[in-house]
């Protein structure tokens, strides 16, 4: 009963001095809810210890189960229900306190001893961020050693995989950089897009399942209806199109100072640098200043909806990917000065034509009172509660409502809760997929959100639920875990898009 009443306290005063508090943003590492649920047990076990408990047996007895009390690493699997924690006279205590010390003035004879006990923590548990953030990486170790509650043993067993570095890199969940399978897949998109009319249908067929990062570029232009399909036409309509964009700059950009067009610019310059605010690349002015131009630009030019927040989010995967055909290492912390001004500008204007693309599809996710958002978060709700009835109920006895929660997964096609990485590799299957970004993002939710239904279950209230939903923790994921997310996507697709008794009430 103590247990739980503590446990219920602490989720009551989230808000506590010295509690942990979830940082919620683009692509903040979130809060493992696991690592949270751990620490609650853990006050809770202390606070339930009985003051009247049973007296150590004998000093021999205790002292075994105290000689290694202050070695590194031991705290997280300490079982706090031991005769260790119980009350003892004070002789007891004098004595054994006596004899740890000995026992570790000894060891400081054999450093040895204490180096080999650092060096047993594997590499495999370090989490190698980006060079801007190399002092922050280094705090954050020792930091591991210190604390059992941030301990990365606690996660499961992954490789090396940087929290920031290699976003384009689409085999960051540590494939090997090229394998013999892909070196072959490779060769047939280079085939398909060296072809003189491109066979699309091919192609949406071979980047289903991931485009490689050579390809992609010229991969993404043909599937967003950007580029011809004729190899001969490709070259004069990118100059067009991207002598349109500037015209629209030379036309409309100055407007942006006029009254009626200030509170969309004020809202575009208020969120660009919220925009992935842990990837330096876009903490550069230079290409803040881009994503104002492309934003301010569409917002123009589609009155309708105008400007919404999260708009900005849907620019970056172009610009990162149309950015990696002229960058050959990672791009994370790329100064783009060093690019010339004829690169800056193609990468400006294929990531507006290819926004706009994408957007024509799901604008009325985004016009007046957002109706394309409701009615996906309406039929996700309506779909869970056919895949599983266990979690929808679950939400509804918590009184936790599907719009809380899957709006930003609409909004932002799930870019708040995926590394950048992952969503690329996401969108290399949503441009094959036929409407890709609306109809099939719907069982890519719902398969997400079944994805976490264990950690779902064991939250028994409504914050509880709440943070875990918004604070997921996919900062280790790759692709691999895409792939499997998009192979249940495409199970539910198939089971339910085309029944819809089985889809409706």
């Amino acid at each position: 009963m103590a247990a739980e009443n503590s446990k219920q306290f602490w989720k009551r005063s989230a808000k506590l001095p010295g509690s942990i508090q979830p940082v919620y943003g683009a692509q903040h590492p979130p809060l493992d809810p696991r690592l949270t649920k751990n620490f609650i047990k853990e006050r809770s076990k202390v606070n339930s210890v009985p003051l009247k408990s049973k007296k150590a047996s004998s000093f021999h007895e205790f002292a075994r189960n105290t000689s290694d009390a202050w070695d590194i690493g031991d705290d997280e699997e300490e079982d706090f229900s031991s005769p260790s924690f119980q009350t003892l006279n004070s002789k007891v205590a004098l004595a054994t306190a006596a004899q740890v010390l000995e026992n570790h003035s000894k060891l400081r004879v054999k450093p040895e001893r204490s180096q080999s006990t650092t060096s047993d923590v594997p590499a495999n548990y370090k989490v190698i961020k980006s060079s801007s953030d190399a002092q922050l990486s280094r705090n954050s170790s020792d930091t591991c050693l210190r604390n059992p509650l941030h301990k990365q043993q606690s996660l499961p067993l992954r490789p090396i995989i940087p929290l920031v570095a290699r976003i384009s890199d689409q085999n960051a969940s540590g494939a090997p950089p090229m394998t013999v399978r892909e070196k072959t897949r490779l060769e047939k998109f280079r085939q398909l897009l060296s072809s003189h009319n491109t066979d699309l249908d091919e192609l949406r067929k071979c980047s289903w399942p991931g485009v490689p990062r050579e390809v992609r570029p010229v991969t993404w232009r043909l599937l967003s209806g950007y580029l011809p399909a004729n190899t001969e036409r490709r070259k004069l309509t990118l100059q067009r199109k991207r002598e349109e964009y500037f015209g629209f700059i030379q036309q409309y950009y100055d407007s942006r100072n006029e009254e009626h067009h200030q509170d969309t610019y004020r809202q575009i310059h208020i969120d660009i640098p919220r925009t992935n605010p842990l990837i330096p690349l876009f903490q550069q002015p230079l290409v803040q200043e881009i994503f104002e131009r492309i934003l301010f630009i569409w917002a123009i030019r589609h009155p309708a909806s105008g400007y919404v927040q999260g708009i900005n989010d849907l620019v970056t995967p172009f610009f990162v990917v149309f950015l990696s055909e002229y960058v050959e290492e990672d791009v994370e912390n790329f100064d783009v000065t060093n690019l010339s001004q004829d690169v800056l500008r193609s990468i400006e204007a294929d990531s507006f034509w290819c926004m706009s693309k994408l957007l024509d599809g799901i604008q009325d996710n985004y016009t007046f009172a957002q109706p394309g958002i409701q009615k996906k978060v309406k039929a996700l709700e309506e779909l869970v509660s056919r895949i599983d009835e266990q979690v929808h109920n679950h939400f509804r006895r918590y009184e936790v409502e599907y719009l809380q929660f899957a709006f930003r997964w609409m909004n932002n096609l799930l870019m708040r809760e995926l590394p950048l990485r992952c969503t690329i590799r996401l969108w290399d299957t949503y441009q094959s997929e036929p409407e890709g970004f609306s109809h099939f993002h719907l069982y890519v939710c719902a398969a997400f959100l079944i994805k976490w239904r264990k950690e779902i279950l064991d939250e028994e209230d409504f914050q509880g639920l709440l943070m875990l939903l918004q604070n997921l923790p996919t900062i280790h994921w790759g692709n691999e875990e895409i792939g499997l997310l998009l192979a249940e996507a495409y199970r539910l697709k198939y089971m339910f898009a085309d029944a819809p008794n089985h889809y409706r009430r």
